[in-house]
């Protein structure tokens, strides 16, 4: 094919080709060809109307899949999962589960942390603060004592000298782990307590603390503050409360 000339096919016909970074099937009608943008290969424009149908050639990542709101652990799950990453002596994912809990951040955000973010004056500190990568605006969080214990002690590995990271990827390309390398770590630590994987995923991790914290005050404005939300209709969204969590915390309440 010449450059700057358009492929030509056949009425009715269907010809593949790659335009960008995506592979689309372009159907072609009245003897002209298509684009992406509804506008023609040609001299003259399809009327929008009779714009030919795009379709992907790969399917949709989700097709045939239950997928939903992933369930925030439990407080015994949490200490089922600290105690075998504790006997296992994987000091790495106990840091990393611990500050996750904590922080309620992200696991975009969660991954890239660095040690100034959580380390300062040779200790770790008891509350940080990051700007978050969804909204670009800051969101604190805590850092309990337990969790100060287990990153003190990554922070003594090998690997962490001269990081600039908290959480350093294995591969001298790679600064800091992967979303996806998080979430494989996250399937694994559910999956060792026996819990099923498809159920639970990084935002169960996000998702736990502000559950527990909101079943036991109910204040919701406290939640939306720590996960950072700007509106509270997000928080309610994300929590998934309803009527009769309300009704639940109305009943508690006697005057």
């Amino acid at each position: 094919m010449e450059h700057g000339k358009a492929p030509t096919a056949a009425k009715g016909s269907e010809q593949t080709f790659a335009v960008g970074w995506l592979d689309v099937v372009y159907c072609v009608t009245n003897m002209r060809l298509v684009s992406r943008l509804g506008e023609e290969v040609g001299e003259q424009n399809m009327p929008t109307a009779n714009l030919p149908a795009i379709r992907a050639c790969r399917p949709a990542w989700n097709k045939g899949r239950l997928i939903g709101q992933k369930r925030p652990l439990l407080p015994k799950h949490v200490w089922a999962i600290r105690v075998r990453l504790e006997i296992a002596g994987n000091h790495r994912d106990l840091a990393l589960f611990n500050l996750a809990v904590d922080s309620k951040l992200r696991g975009c955000d969660l991954v890239k942390l660095k040690v100034v973010d959580v380390y300062a004056s040779g200790q770790v500190k008891e509350r940080a603060s990051i700007i978050q990568s969804k909204t670009q605006r800051p969101v604190r969080f805590e850092i309990t004592e337990g969790t100060r214990k287990s990153l003190s002690r990554w922070m003594e590995e090998p690997l962490m000298v001269g990081s600039e990271f908290l959480w350093p990827g294995r591969f001298h390309e790679r600064l800091h782990i992967s979303t996806r390398q998080y979430a494989r770590l996250v399937r694994d630590w559910v999956s060792s307590i026996g819990l099923d994987p498809t159920s639970y995923g990084t935002h169960s991790m996000r998702r736990t603390k502000v559950a527990e914290i909101y079943r036991k005050t109910g204040n919701l404005r406290a939640v939306q503050l720590l996960l950072g939300h700007t509106k509270m209709d997000s928080t309610v969204r994300y929590l998934g409360v309803n009527l009769e969590d309300a009704l639940a915390i109305s009943e508690s309440v006697e005057i």
